[in-house]
């Protein structure tokens, strides 16, 4: 076992001539601190020469920022780990995030949780939130932007000024739903990615019914159903569909998650895929391709959107000011061979 003692911020500031407060000064980058350029740079060589890094704690307790920020999932375990959307996405925030030398802590959090907000923000020592999901009726989320915490939405949450980046949904619904009208089809069912409750589902929900208008065509209740972001959710929906009197010849089905359960529904019904039911997804997720038959649906930038996300987040943490505070980006319908012209 190696006794090696460890470095500290002691053996930084001896090595390089100046005090211990100096060294914490220079390597937590405190603002305001009249340091010459020469005596920065012995700092920051000395540390280098000794592999020194400041501990975390230290640099919270100097600067009063934990360069932290959290990403809170408004979903149950269940659901975070069936959603395979979401690597892309962390993805793009850690790298976005790591530019301006902060780091992620993942945090879901139940529906039904109360107080999530606070603890994470008082007792993990976030500096600013990232949350996916956002709600109708999360008034504590309403109550963290009014003292101040900085937050941005992945999705949007109508009435509220709370700023966003999300993925154009509603145009992208309409494409998908707009496809399968160009083929023929009249009888067009939808399976939502979630419950009502979030508002993502009410955007692909309003893309389903614009396009079904601009199309002339009636809106049926029966043909919707609601999923809730597990592939067995969309077979428990598809399996309802199937059962109507007058079944649907396609179906938009508002995440690619949900759909492979109802891919397995229409499969188990002893129904082909496309020529007794066409189908278009929504995520384009990396498995998609290679579903049986691979999945016509709507590519969203996942990557993008986390990396969005998280330079706008640390950006105002850092005090600067969004020139833009809502950004929406474009989605592409992707085709395959889960659709085919309706039968007349």
């Amino acid at each position: 076992m190696s006794n090696k003692r460890r470095v500290t911020s002691y053996d930084v500031a001896q090595l390089a001539g100046v005090s211990r407060t100096t060294v914490s000064f220079v390597l937590n980058n405190v603002p305001g601190i009249n340091i010459s350029e020469a005596t920065r740079q012995r700092v920051l060589d000395a540390a280098r020469q000794l592999n020194y890094y400041p501990d975390a704690s230290a640099r919270t307790l100097v600067s009063g920022k934990s360069r932290t920020i959290g990403l809170v999932l408004r979903q149950n375990p269940e659901q975070v780990f069936a959603d395979v959307f979401l690597p892309q996405v962390m993805l793009g925030l850690g790298q976005a995030a790591a530019e301006r030398g902060f780091q992620i802590l993942l945090n879901p959090l139940e529906p039904q949780d109360r107080g999530g907000y606070a603890r994470l923000i008082h007792e993990k020592h976030v500096d600013g939130i990232v949350l996916s999901g956002p709600r109708l009726d999360d008034e504590e989320l309403m109550q963290l932007c009014c003292d101040g915490v900085p937050v941005m939405l992945m999705g949007q949450l109508p009435g509220s000024d709370i700023p966003f980046v999300d993925i154009n949904a509603v145009d992208g619904a309409a494409k998908a739903v707009q496809h399968l009208i160009s083929l023929g089809h009249r009888r067009i069912a939808i399976i939502t990615n979630a419950p009502f409750e979030y508002t993502s589902a009410q955007q692909r929900h309003m893309g389903y019914r614009n396009a079904l208008e601009a199309a002339g065509l009636p809106y049926d209740p029966d043909l919707v159903r609601t999923g809730a972001y597990t592939p067995a959710s969309g077979r428990t929906a598809m399996n309802e569909l199937l059962r109507l009197a007058q079944p649907p010849t396609a179906l938009f089905v508002a995440s690619d998650v949900v759909g492979m359960g109802a891919l397995q529904a229409i499969r188990r019904a002893n129904l082909r895929i496309p020529d007794d039911i066409s189908v278009v997804g929504f995520d384009d997720i990396s498995l998609a391709a290679y579903y049986d038959p691979p999945l016509t649906t709507v590519r969203l930038p996942a990557y993008q959107l986390g990396w969005s996300a998280g330079d706008r987040l640390t950006a105002l943490i850092q005090g600067e000011t969004l020139s833009e505070p809502y950004l929406l980006l474009d989605t592409e319908l992707i085709l395959r061979e889960s659709t085919c012209p309706a039968i007349r």
